[in-house]
């Protein structure tokens, strides 16, 4: 099975497959092309960069002559050949590209490709294979602490660990940490029979927010861990807006409504599909943007 991850820039996505024999990721050209130009429309993308190949042979430029090809799903949802070019060849096509985009997009892609997102991302890819994903305690704090070592695990020297900080973002205050065993031992004991319980459990822990940073991306896969050993099911979480799903956990320390709205309605039964749980993570990531701070009486 391909590995294929899917990157933002401005919103927009860039995807990537993974080339086993090769170690190293491929990219989708007309994504690229798409983006730079900020243009969605497939065929046009697909026509310029014909056109910008011929411009650069033309140059002297052999950027594009030899094109390796991986399959993608293309707009009608079949999957088709298109071209790639590793990191290399996406950098030194941005720098030839006529777009006021590029310099910005250089910035974005050199970075996010050495961040700690990238990496601890590339880890939870490999939780789907892992044997860990088969002995973590479903539902309880030690297991979001094993997703948390797991995925943060040489990025962070907290990986793992319970915060000994006061935490904040967007102005709301987690809980206090002379509070947080107490509130983290009531939470593993909410029941989890069903979906309203599920989530209502994850809420809990959001608001708790136990860890210095990642809280988000590990609770996402403990909730749907939640979701495939009590109901046979898991959140398609590429159906999820961004900026509904901030809005609805914003909204759900008093209103749970709107989140429970947006997960009922991105649940599906695919609970052993590799693709969809890798989708899932690019997607969680991509919901990470703002920064929590330490509260200034708290830094160590």
């Amino acid at each position: 099975m391909q590995k294929v991850s899917i990157r933002f820039f401005d919103d927009k996505e860039v995807r990537a497959i993974w080339d086993d024999q090769n170690s190293k990721w491929w990219f989708s050209v007309l994504d690229i092309i798409g983006v730079l130009r900020d243009e969605t429309d497939y065929q046009k993308n697909r026509n310029y960069w014909k056109y910008l190949k011929s411009k650069l042979k033309r140059e002297g430029n052999q950027l594009g002559s030899e094109t390796t090809q991986f399959k993608f799903t293309a707009p009608d949802g079949k999957r088709r050949l298109a071209n790639v070019l590793d990191y290399d060849e996406i950098i030194s096509l941005a720098k030839v590209f006529p777009s006021t985009k590029a310099n910005r997009f250089i910035e974005w892609f050199t970075f996010s490709m050495d961040s700690i997102d990238e990496k601890s991302k590339s880890k939870a890819y490999a939780l789907f294979d892992s044997s860990l994903s088969q002995t973590i305690e479903v539902g309880t704090v030690r297991g979001l602490q094993q997703i948390h070592a797991y995925i943060f695990g040489g990025l962070y020297d907290f990986a793992g660990q319970i915060r000994r900080h006061n935490i904040a973002k967007g102005g709301f205050q987690f809980a206090n940490v002379r509070f947080l065993p107490d509130t983290l031992k009531k939470i593993g004991a909410m029941p989890e029979n069903s979906f309203d319980e599920i989530v209502d459990k994850y809420i809990e822990m959001n608001i708790a927010h136990p860890f210095m940073e990642g809280n988000g991306r590990s609770m996402r896969i403990w909730l749907d861990l939640m979701l495939r050993k009590n109901l046979q099911c898991c959140v398609d979480w590429s159906l999820i807006d961004k900026n509904g799903y901030l809005r609805a956990m914003e909204k759900s320390v008093t209103n749970p409504s709107p989140i429970k709205k947006l997960l009922k309605n991105a649940l599906t039964d695919k609970i052993n599909d590799r693709e969809l749980f890798m989708k899932g993570i690019d997607y969680s990531y991509y919901y990470e943007q703002e920064e929590i701070s330490v509260s200034e009486d708290d830094k160590p």
